[in-house]
């Protein structure tokens, strides 16, 4: 079959990207291998669920709201998340999930003759907004795998070094998916001092919560000092909202009001909106489900290293793990048997597998597969 005349229209970069992989479905595996009793520790999402307030919510949503638009402006959320971080309602843009954030800076500030700086194994949509904008992406290079404090970390000395004139935006995770690693606040502080004004620097917080509190960077200070700052954040991790996709953004006014100018309406629905609030009320579920991560992050990276394998130092709700060698098998055999993880093969680190951080339950079967399976590889 001959192409279709209109592949010579679309952009030349959206015809060179390779479509976002997302972990795979536990329908999907059943489907495909007949597993029955799955559990999935690929996407990093909490297994405590959502606050119960927002489940009472959605179980007792008036079927007459859902032929009702969502409020555009989402005035309520705004105005809980500025009373929550402390900053004006007009510093904060709404989006479809965090993501949804990145694509509007890509949308504003990236195009042709342009350029975007990001971190070598950082998260795919940095690569794909970049590319689809048929602007430059400039991959700085990850610190070496042996690096002693921080293997595979954020090289921000590096960063400085590639602010050539044509660079419109950086985008720093911090913590970094699909790693776990992250910048100590001086770091993030010392390169803003760097960056000139007229570029875009995007602090993508999506694991925020998770980093152990002396680790924090104080975002609220620095977009005080750094109108070129934007601080993402979302609903998707620690309040569990996933499947809703509501994330935000903090930023100077004028940053927000053009970021807004490109954001679509209703981008958010009024289920996502409403379970929002309450996620953000309840600050108790958030620190259970902080506190489950705490202690189960520690136990799984002791027990993985029992096995003699290596992991990336993390502050995430995940677990990054160095096989040392082709780690597709092992990928393999967990599936076989009913554990889904996330290969790291799209992101050209073959030797990793990345999984996310369960109930104890759960992460007590991914670690005795994991046995079963390096015991069979090892002929013992």
């Amino acid at each position: 079959m001959n192409n279709p005349a209109y592949l010579k229209n679309a952009l030349p970069g959206v015809l060179q990207l390779a479509p976002y992989q997302p972990g795979m479905p536990l329908e999907e595996l059943q489907r495909r291998l007949g597993v029955k009793d799955a559990i999935k520790l690929a996407s990093n999402e909490n297994p405590l669920g959502a606050s119960p307030a927002v489940c009472e919510m959605l179980a007792a949503t008036a079927r007459g709201e859902l032929s009702r638009y969502p409020d555009g402006g989402g005035f309520r959320l705004k105005k809980k998340l500025a009373a929550y971080h402390g900053v004006d309602a007009d510093c904060i843009t709404l989006g479809n999930g965090s993501n949804d954030l990145l694509e509007f800076v890509s949308r504003v500030f990236l195009g042709p003759g342009r350029a975007a700086l990001f971190s070598q194994y950082a998260f795919a949509v940095y690569s794909i907004a970049t590319q689809a904008q048929n602007a430059e992406a400039i991959v700085v290079p990850a610190l070496p795998r042996d690096h002693a404090s921080m293997p595979m970390g954020h090289d921000l000395e590096g960063f400085a070094r590639e602010l050539r004139d044509d660079v419109a935006a950086v985008f720093i995770a911090n913590p970094n998916n699909p790693t776990g690693t992250w910048l100590a606040p001086e770091q993030i502080e010392a390169f803003l001092e760097e960056v000139p004004e007229q570029v875009v620097v995007v602090l993508d917080e999506a694991y925020f919560d998770y980093q152990a509190p002396a680790l924090r960077t104080d975002s609220r200070a620095l977009l005080s000092r750094y109108p070129n700052l934007l601080v993402t954040r979302t609903f998707s991790k620690v309040y569990g909202l996933a499947s809703l996709r509501v994330g935000y953004g903090l930023s100077h006014p004028s940053l927000a009001d053009l970021l807004n100018r490109v954001r679509q309406p209703f981008n958010n629905n009024s289920l996502a909106l409403l379970a929002a609030e309450l996620a953000l009320e309840d600050q108790d579920f958030v620190r259970k489900s902080v506190e489950l991560n705490t202690r189960e992050l520690a136990r799984m990276t002791a027990e993985v290293h029992a096995l003699g394998l290596k992991t990336l130092p993390s502050q995430a709700n995940f677990l990054t793990i160095d096989f040392g060698r082709d780690a597709s098998p092992i990928h393999q055999g967990l599936l076989e048997r009913g554990v889904i993880v996330r290969p790291m093969g799209s992101y050209k680190m073959p030797d990793f597998i990345r999984v996310s951080i369960g109930t104890g339950e759960e992460n007590s079967r991914f670690i005795n597969t994991l046995k079963d399976i390096l015991k069979m590889s090892s002929g013992a």
